[in-house]
């Protein structure tokens, strides 16, 4: 083999590995998990994998992540934008010891959480834990029997946003708290139930930061509304239904 040669396999050789890095590393719009499926594979339709942990690093950012068939997919810190959402399947996240979701993303980042069934076994920490991210939904999940709160946003971003839509959070210590550190943090419930739970259904503290309820029912805690230093808790129209110790500090007409 002449040296000429040689030097053209070389180049050649170094120019597919350069091209080929990139696409093992590349992350997919769209992932897949199921209940067989594995966390080795690339989390496609055809080869799924196993968690939503597995799966989270194989998904670019903004991208999402869905259920192919009933399963436990586990626990999750999410650190991006990010969807997780599941149609008409059970997908469970269930955790003992230990936080269910953590949010700790971005100033500008949008997490959504759709049709997860998240449960804590009576030892679990918090169902939903949010310390930073711009936007958070939560829309057609279940959150049960945590030891600390169903939902825990403790942001430290200025105006950050829960959504908590068409859900049910249920038997946990509080239902939902929010204690952002950052100012102006609101949290907006609608058309969900928060029942059962042993301290307070729902909790806002600090100046600064809001909850807004609409269409919601929150029944069974010894504090339906507990609102601390100076907070706001805002009945949206005339349909909110609270029991317990509490009431809100404003009311606005439903538009």
């Amino acid at each position: 083999m002449s040296y000429r040669h040689f030097l053209h396999i070389l180049l050649l050789v170094a120019t597919t590995l350069v091209i080929a890095a990139p696409a093992a590393h590349a992350q997919a719009s769209r992932t897949w998990v199921s209940g067989v499926g594995d966390d080795a594979n690339p989390c496609s339709r055809t080869a799924p994998c196993k968690t939503f942990a597995g799966a989270i690093s194989k998904t670019a950012a903004s991208g999402e992540i869905n259920t192919l068939d009933p399963g436990g997919f586990g626990a999750v810190t999410i650190t991006k934008s990010i969807t997780i959402r599941s149609d008409s399947i059970e997908a469970g996240v269930l955790v003992s010891g230990t936080n269910g979701i953590v949010i700790n993303a971005g100033a500008t980042d949008t997490v959504v959480l759709e049709g997860l069934d998240i449960e804590g076994l009576g030892t679990g920490l918090d169902g939903v834990k949010v310390l930073a991210a711009q936007f958070v939904y939560i829309n057609r999940c279940a959150i049960r029997r945590f030891s600390g709160n169903g939902v825990n946003m403790v942001s430290s971003v200025a105006n950050a946003r829960i959504f908590i839509k068409d859900s049910q959070i249920l038997r946990n210590n509080g239902g939902v708290n929010v204690q952002g550190n950052g100012v102006g943090n609101i949290a907006s419930i609608a058309n969900t139930l928060i029942d059962g739970n042993t301290t307070f259904g729902v909790q806002v503290t600090n100046a600064g930061n809001t909850v807004a309820l609409t269409n919601s029912v929150v029944n069974a805690s010894p504090t339906g509304l507990s609102v601390i230093g100076g907070a706001t808790a805002a009945s949206i129209g005339a349909s909110n239904v609270v029991f317990g110790a509490g009431a809100f500090t404003t009311t606005f007409p439903f538009k």
